[in-house]
């Protein structure tokens, strides 16, 4: 795909800001601290957001997160178009991301690996 660097600097706004709201402005217990927005990719049309969120925790707490996120999505898109200056805010889909704990189960195994040897 072609790079966009408007986009970029969208996409990289969006997640700075949704960082911001989850932190600050949410109350929702189900949502927990150690939740984090790992990237937002927008489309080109600027009509959806995929947000990847990780969590920390296992699937009972991702779950609950999750459904936490899916019932502020409203407030969060509220507040985001409160804060970035777009003709349209997106609508904003969340997805979770779990490439951070793949990629300590990877090292995990390259440990076990090295150790063996």
């Amino acid at each position: 795909m072609k790079s966009n660097n408007r986009l970029t600097r969208i996409n990289d706004e969006i997640m700075r800001e949704l960082s911001q709201i989850i932190r600050m402005e949410l109350k929702d217990p189900r949502i927990s601290t150690m939740t984090s927005v790992m990237r937002a990719e927008t489309t080109p049309d600027l009509k959806y957001c995929k947000v990847y969120i990780s969590v920390l925790g296992n699937e009972e707490e991702k779950q609950s997160v999750m459904t936490g996120m899916e019932n502020a999505k409203g407030f969060m898109r509220h507040l985001l178009a409160e804060r970035i200056n777009l003709r349209f805010t997106p609508e904003l889909i969340f997805k979770l991301d779990e490439s951070v704990e793949y990629s300590v189960k990877i090292n995990k195994l390259i440990d076990e690996i090295n150790s063996q040897k």
